[in-house]
């Protein structure tokens, strides 16, 4: 893979569309009998799939803005700062929001976690959108309404100008019924050029097939690379012009958790392919479609070095190119 030195821009500048949130875990207290005092311990932090895409793009060194739906209240200045801070641009309107989202989380004393979401998403109009070169979306903000509409009505614009790259990201406690889920979802396969998905995602959006027919079909809905993760087992890379299948096994790691490791595997894909010349445009979307495997390998290859070094740090670790090299 072509190494170029930080900050520097193939592809031109990446557009991120989606969710940017506040993730709010609480630890139940330990009881007053063993000494504790009962109270929760709650630590919030910045968190949303696509802002966490935007975020590894950023630390990878490319130019990337992030089109999202958040409040001027704290929790809405914090994501900005934060965003600014290392290096993403929110869009302008990116902060009209009536109030930012935030995803409650609580511990129990087993580990268990039970989930408590308020939730508000649509999208501003994106000005300037043919001045991005490679857009990206998933989770959420595709699916859920009033802004999933506007998301992939944007998408279909900005084909004509950029590469598109996709994450269904299912989040079941928010995406209702999995079929009507799966119809929104394959609308927004069917506007990609690369879509990368989970095998546990595959498996609740069409429980009954196996995966590499899932694969198949999506493929024929016009995506060039389908990439499917499968947790330490790798991930599995297919080309639609081939049918060729490349398998990427995990190096060995010592997991510290698991958060945001998705979102780092799909950041390094999409850095990759910005680098090789295989997302950025239009001239870049035909040569992703004439592509071998060789061509895409690195490509897989950096998205699971990002993924592997994210899921040794605590949080949503955003790896750098110097983190590439050392680790």
């Amino acid at each position: 893979m072509t190494d170029h030195p930080l900050g520097s821009a193939p592809g031109g500048r990446t557009l991120v569309i989606g969710e940017a949130l506040i993730d709010a875990v609480a630890t139940a207290g330990s009881r007053e009998d063993d000494g504790g005092t009962g109270a929760d311990a709650t630590v919030e932090h910045v968190g949303g799939s696509p802002a966490n895409v935007a975020l590894g793009l950023a630390a990878l060194g490319h130019p990337v803005s992030l089109a999202t739906w958040v409040a001027t209240d704290d929790h809405g200045n914090r994501i900005a700062d934060h965003c600014q801070e290392r290096g993403v641009e929110l869009t302008p309107g990116s902060q009209g929001a009536p109030f930012t989202s935030v995803a409650h989380a609580t511990i129990d004393g087993t580990g268990a976690a039970t989930y408590r979401f308020e939730l508000e998403w649509q999208l501003p109009a994106v000005p300037a959108l043919g001045a991005y070169g490679h857009v990206h979306t998933g989770s959420i903000a595709a699916v859920l309404e009033p802004g999933g509409g506007a998301v992939r009505d944007t998408l279909g614009m900005a084909r004509r100008t950029a590469t598109i790259s996709y994450d269904p990201n299912v989040r079941p406690a928010l995406m209702g019924d999995p079929v009507e889920a799966r119809r929104v979802i394959e609308e927004c396969v069917a506007l990609a050029d690369v879509v990368k998905v989970s095998d546990e995602d595959l498996a609740w959006l069409r429980p009954e097939e196996a995966p590499d027919d899932v694969v198949a079909d999506w493929a024929g809905r016009g995506p060039s690379l389908i990439v499917v993760t499968r947790g330490d087992q790798g991930a599995v890379a297919r080309l639609t012009r081939t049918g060729e299948t490349h398998v990427a096994p995990v190096p060995p790691v010592t997991v510290v958790d698991t958060v945001g490791a998705g979102d780092s595997f799909m950041a390094g894909l999409i850095s990759g392919l910005l680098d090789d010349g295989l997302a950025g445009g239009p001239a870049a979307r035909d040569r992703l479609g004439r592509a071998d495997l060789a061509a895409v390998v690195p490509a897989i290859e950096r998205a699971i070095a990002t993924s592997r070094i994210t899921v040794g740090q605590p949080g949503a670790h955003a790896p750098t190119r110097a983190d590439l090299i050392s680790g």
